[in-house]
C-alpha cells in the first residue's frame, strides 16, 4: 500500500536535546527556535496527508464522472430522439463535460479535500454536501440569466447519484485510514501545552480517540523538564514557553494547547507565529467539554473569536421531528417482525410457566411512570428475590451477569437484545423514543444527582448512544456522561447512525446479559 509506506518512510524522526526551561507562559521562549522553511519538514503527517488528499482527488474525479454520465445516459436514451451527435446532444455532452470540472474544482473550493478534515466524519461530509449544492445552485442561477433550459431529469439523475458516490467514497475512505490508525498508522506527532491536569485529561481523549489520529509524543507544563515526569504516561519535553521549540525538535506536525492561564490570546497568537514557518499545525481546546459542533457557533468580538453554545431545545420543531421518525420507523418495524415476535412470544410460554410479556414500571419524561413491555427473560415472581440477586449492591445501572432468575430462552433473548423488542408498543404509544437513555426504574432514579436528572429531560429508549459504545461492560460514570451527551447533542441523523451501530453491537453481543 503506498500510503503505508509513505508513512512509514517518514516517521523516523531524531529527537534532538531540548535547551532547560526558562518560563512558564505559551510567550515567546528565549531559546531560539531554528526557523524552517514552509513546507521543507518531511513529517510523517504531511506525507501521508498529500497522498491522501490525491487518492480522494481521484476518488472525487470518478464518482463525478459516472454520476455526470448517469445523467447524460438516462436523459438522452433510445427514447428520446436526440442522438449525441445532434445539435443539442452535443451541447448536452460539453455542458456534462464542464459541470464534472466545476463539481470538482467546487469541492476543492469548499475544502472538503482539505488534508485537515479527510476522514474526520461529520464535518467532511458537510463539507462535501455543501460544496455540491453550492455548484448546482449556482448552475441554476446561471442557466436562468442565460435562458438556458437546462434538463430537470438530467440534474435529478446527476444530483442525488453524485452525493451518493461522494459520501460513499468518503466513508469508504474513511473507514480505511480509521483501520490504518488502529494499526499505529497514519498518525500526527503532536505535543500538548498547558497545565499539568488538562494536559492529562486532554492525552487520555486523545488515546481513546485513536480513531483522530494524534499521537501524543510529549508535553510542555510548567516547570518543564525539572516536574515530575511523566505526565499521563508522555514524556515532559519542556516548559510552556518552549512548545515552538519542542514541535521543532521533535518534528510534531500539531501543537495542541489545553486550557490554562498561560493560554491567553496574545500567548496563543505568539505560539501560532513561531510554529508558522515550520508548517506545524496549532490546535487550540476551549474549555468545554461533551458539546456538540452543530450547537457551537465562532463569533468574532473585536478581532477575538467568542465561541457562543446554543442552549438545547426539547420542544418544537426538534422534537416533533423526532416523534414523528419514531412512529413511522416503529410502525413499519412492527409490521415486518410480527410474526417472528409472535414466535417469540409462543418459545417463552412454552419453555417456562407464566405469560409471554413482562411489564415492569419505569421512569419516563421529566419523572413520569409508566409501564415498559418486554418478553419475559425470568421465572414469574423474580422481582421478590431481587435483593438476592444484587447481594445488595444495587447502583445506577444494576444488572448482574450470572443472574439465577434468568431462564434458559431468557439468556438466547438477552444475548441478541430480542427482549426489547416489544418495546415498539411503547414506542408508538408515545412513552419511549426509538433512540434515548435507557429507562430505569424507580430504585434507580431515586439515586439521580441534579446531574444525572436531565436524562429525564427525554424520552427513555429503546437503544441509545451508551447501548452501542459497551453496553453494560461501561463503568456507570461513562454511562452516565454518554447519555448527558445525547440528551444535549440530539440530531435525526445522530439516531439513525445509532440504530445502525445498534445492530452491529446486538450481533458482536457485547455487554449483553
Amino acid at each position: 500500500m503506498t500510503l503505508e509506506k509513505d508513512l512509514h518512510a517518514a516517521a523516523v524522526v531524531e529527537a534532538v536535546a531540548i535547551p532547560a526551561p526558562v518560563a512558564g507562559t505559551l510567550e515567546r521562549s528565549s531559546v531560539p527556535a531554528t526557523p524552517v522553511p514552509a513546507g521543507s519538514r518531511a513529517g510523517a503527517a504531511r506525507t501521508w496527508q498529500e497522498a491522501l488528499a490525491a487518492s480522494v482527488l481521484w476518488t472525487d474525479v470518478a464518482a463525478v464522472c459516472a454520476a455526470v454520465a448517469l445523467g447524460y445516459v438516462l436523459r438522452f436514451d433510445r427514447a428520446i430522439d436526440v442522438g449525441i451527435l445532434q445539435p443539442r446532444g452535443a451541447l448536452y455532452l460539453l455542458v456534462s463535460v464542464v459541470l464534472a470540472e466545476a463539481w470538482v474544482l467546487a469541492l476543492g473550493v469548499c475544502g472538503a479535500r482539505s488534508p485537515r478534515v479527510l476522514a474526520s466524519g461529520r464535518e467532511e461530509i458537510v463539507r462535501v454536501v455543501r460544496g455540491t449544492l453550492v455548484l448546482f445552485g449556482t448552475t441554476a442561477a446561471a442557466c436562468y440569466l442565460l435562458k438556458f433550459d437546462l434538463a430537470r431529469s438530467y440534474v435529478a439523475v446527476t444530483l442525488p447519484v453524485g452525493l451518493v458516490l461522494l459520501i460513499g467514497g468518503r466513508w469508504l475512505r474513511t473507514r480505511s485510514v480509521r483501520a490504518e490508525r488502529a494499526r499505529g498508522g497514519f498518525q500526527r506527532r503532536t505535543v500538548l501545552v498547558g497545565a499539568r491536569d488538562t494536559v492529562v485529561d486532554l492525552a487520555a481523549r486523545m488515546r481513546k480517540a485513536h480513531e483522530t489520529g494524534f499521537s501524543v509524543v510529549g508535553v510542555c507544563v510548567p516547570g518543564g523538564a525539572g516536574s515530575p515526569s511523566p505526565v499521563g504516561g508522555v514524556p515532559v519535553l519542556g516548559d510552556v514557553g518552549q512548545a515552538a521549540a519542542v514541535a521543532v525538535a521533535t518534528g510534531a506536525d500539531a501543537v495542541a494547547v489545553a486550557p490554562s492561564d498561560a493560554a491567553t490570546p496574545r500567548a496563543i497568537k505568539q505560539l501560532a507565529w513561531d510554529l508558522e514557518p515550520s508548517g506545524t499545525e496549532l490546535l487550540v481546546m476551549p474549555a468545554l467539554a461533551d458539546v456538540a459542533a452543530p450547537r457551537l457557533v465562532v463569533t468574532p468580538v473585536d478581532g477575538v473569536p467568542c465561541v457562543a453554545v446554543t442552549p438545547p431545545r426539547f420542544t418544537g420543531m426538534q422534537n416533533a421531528v423526532k416523534r414523528g421518525f419514531d412512529v413511522v420507523v416503529g410502525l413499519c418495524a412492527l409490521l415486518v417482525l410480527a410474526v417472528p415476535l409472535l414466535a417469540v412470544a409462543a418459545a417463552v410460554r412454552l419453555t417456562s410457566p407464566g405469560p409471554a410479556l413482562f411489564r415492569q414500571e419505569r421512569i419516563g419524561l421529566r419523572g413520569e411512570p409508566f409501564h415498559v413491555v418486554k418478553f419475559r427473560t425470568m421465572r414469574v415472581g423474580a422481582e421478590a428475590d431481587l435483593e438476592e440477586a444484587l447481594g445488595g449492591d444495587a447502583g445506577l445501572f444494576y444488572k448482574p451477569k450470572d443472574d439465577p432468575r434468568v431462564t434458559r430462552i431468557g439468556r438466547l433473548l438477552r444475548r441478541y437484545s430480542i427482549d426489547e423488542f416489544p418495546q415498539l408498543l411503547n414506542v408508538l404509544r408515545g412513552d419511549m423514543s426509538l433512540v434515548g437513555p435507557r429507562p430505569q426504574v424507580p430504585l434507580e432514579v431515586a439515586q439521580y444527582d441534579a446531574a444525572v436528572r436531565r436524562r429525564l429531560l427525554v424520552k427513555p429508549g429503546m437503544t441509545g448512544l451508551w447501548q452501542v459504545s459497551g453496553r453494560n461492560d461501561l463503568p456507570v460514570d461513562q454511562s452516565v456522561r454518554l447519555d448527558l451527551y445525547y440528551v444535549e447533542n440530539w440530531t435525526l441523523l445522530g439516531d439513525v447512525v445509532i440504530l445502525l451501530r445498534t445492530a452491529r453491537a446486538v450481533v458482536r453481543r457485547h455487554g449483553a446479559y
